[in-house]
């Protein structure tokens, strides 16, 4: 969001409610209040949301606060505030020290404009974008060096800000250039460098609005179709962006502001939360690309709009505050989420644990028929001594007298200390014994065969194209030993950008 104001711009009236921006992980949250007075000042309210009950601890300074500083809270509790001072931007962090607020001065951006990007994933940084002529500057207010930091100039203009990655290096930016609008990937560790990542058509805007690291779900707006239509597509994937007639309504508008995290390589469970708006009012609404419909839920009193979280077994926490209640948070049952929870737990649990619940069929009743002589066999008593010896043991004594050493079994020659002679056994030699004829056993490295059962068993990393070939040499040279080292990519947990492009689309 641009958190400068044009010029001349009327503050919000008395009924505005500001809305909750959350850190990374949820445990804090932070906006911008308003007194009860009849100046109706602003004021900085972080809200606490990892404790048994959220609260709420206002930050009040020594002034009050204008209408368009930006907030952005960190998961150590502090909460970093961008406030506009004549031709710049002033950071600082805020946070509680005893009755009063303590502040930091982290330094000032010399920008006309600057907009604060999401949090980053690790939830201690926080970097802006300020756009220059015909390029755009990424900075880094808080997590570097020393103080604010400009990392990266990017072409064009650049607005949006959407993390693919939980490490925060893969930026995802809708660039603006020649009057088109195309996201493209900003990489963090080498200076910004950017590259393709969404690009429906050549002549279509294309725009990302939120993106899922866990399961690849990206949810876009473009005007490929013909006009501003919601979409959805996954990062890597080959297939088109899909654009849902659920995510059309026919009144009002849509706004995506939170999705289903922990939902490993499954996108089309993943859930998304979006704000309805319409002439009768704003209530959230939740959608799954596997059920292919829009669940429109009621919104609690005060609910902060666009605000809301889920958490990783599928609740929706959606926060509001009202006069009673300055502060909470509800757990909204979001329809759906139950049956697909427990359509998990059911394909998870193993057959034979289910098989009791179910009628027992006519077979069910054999096992209570006398069973045939076969299944006695088990009663009868151990095999002969010489059958069941263990390596190494000594049979039992049958006479008096020396007994011959045990017959090795595939061991190797061990020297053996003297030993005392047992009760009617011969002293026994000391020095190694017989050397068994060994058994052939293939010579393949551990290295080698932990990367051929990889690769076979279907449900592993293929690190490279030639993983194949050298599995299949590998089966039928048992001792074939490779020369050449298996490179590994130099980032695993990333997964390499792929542009959705030149692709047909799809209304699913």
């Amino acid at each position: 969001m641009t958190i400068c104001a044009p010029e001349g711009a009327a503050a919000p009236d008395s009924t505005h409610r500001a809305a909750l921006t959350l850190a990374a992980d949820g445990s804090y949250a932070a906006r911008l209040a308003r007194h009860d007075d009849a100046a109706g000042s602003w004021f900085p309210e972080r809200w606490t949301l990892s404790g048994p009950e959220p609260y709420a601890v206002p930050l009040q300074g020594t002034q009050p606060e204008e209408p368009d500083s930006a907030l952005l809270p960190l998961t150590d509790g502090r909460v970093l505030i961008l406030r506009r001072v004549a031709d710049r931007f002033v950071a600082s962090l805020l946070y509680p020290a005893g009755p009063g607020t303590g502040e930091l001065l982290l330094g000032a951006v010399p920008a006309p404009e600057l907009a604060l990007l999401p949090p980053a994933p690790d939830g201690k940084r926080a970097y802006a974008l300020a756009p220059e002529a015909h390029h755009t500057a990424l900075w880094l207010l808080h997590g570097g060096a020393d103080g604010p930091e400009r990392i990266a100039r990017i072409p064009g203009r650049c607005t949006g800000g959407v993390w693919l990655d939980r490490g925060g290096r893969l930026l995802a930016l809708d660039r603006e250039r020649d009057g088109r609008t195309k996201t493209v990937v900003a990489d963090l560790e080498r200076g910004g460098e950017t590259g393709p990542l969404l690009q429906i058509t050549e002549e279509s805007n294309d725009r990302l609005l939120l993106a899922d690291p866990d399961s690849g779900l990206l949810l876009v707006r473009s005007d490929a179709p013909g006009h501003d239509r919601l979409g959805w597509g996954v990062w890597g994937s080959s297939r088109p962006v899909r654009f849902p007639e659920c995510l059309r309504p026919a009144e009002g508008t849509l706004a995506p502001f939170a999705m289903q995290p922990g939902q490993m390589l499954a996108p089309e469970s993943c859930a998304v939360a979006f704000r309805v708006e319409t002439a009768n009012g704003t209530w959230p609404a939740v959608w799954r690309p596997a059920e292919r419909q829009l669940r429109h839920i009621p919104a609690p009193e005060g609910w902060l709009a666009g605000s809301g979280l889920w958490t990783t077994a599928g609740a929706l926490l959606l926060p509001y505050a009202t006069g009673a209640e300055p502060c909470g948070v509800a757990r909204v049952a979001v329809p759906g989420a139950v049956a697909e929870s427990a359509r998990r737990v059911e394909a998870a649990r193993p057959v034979e644990a289910a098989r009791p619940v179910e009628p027992p069929p006519v077979e069910a009743a054999r096992p209570v028929e006398p069973p045939p002589v076969e299944a006695a066999r088990p009663v009868e008593p151990p095999p002969p001594v010489e059958a069941a010896r263990p390596v190494g043991a000594m049979p039992p004594q049958r006479a008096v007298g020396p007994t011959p050493p045990p017959r090795p079994v595939g061991a190797m020659p061990m020297p053996r200390p003297a030993e005392p002679p047992r009760a009617g056994e011969a002293p026994r030699p000391a020095g190694p014994e017989p050397a068994p004829r060994p058994m052939p056993v293939p010579v393949r490295p551990v290295r080698e065969a932990a990367c051929g059962a990889a690769a076979g068993s279907g449900g592993g990393i293929v690190l490279d194209a030639g993983v194949a070939d050298n599995r299949s040499t590998a089966s039928a040279h048992p001792q074939a030993v490779s020369a050449e080292p298996r490179r590994l990519p130099a980032h695993p947990q990333i997964r390499r950008p792929v542009p959705l492009q030149q692709a047909p689309l799809a209304a699913r």
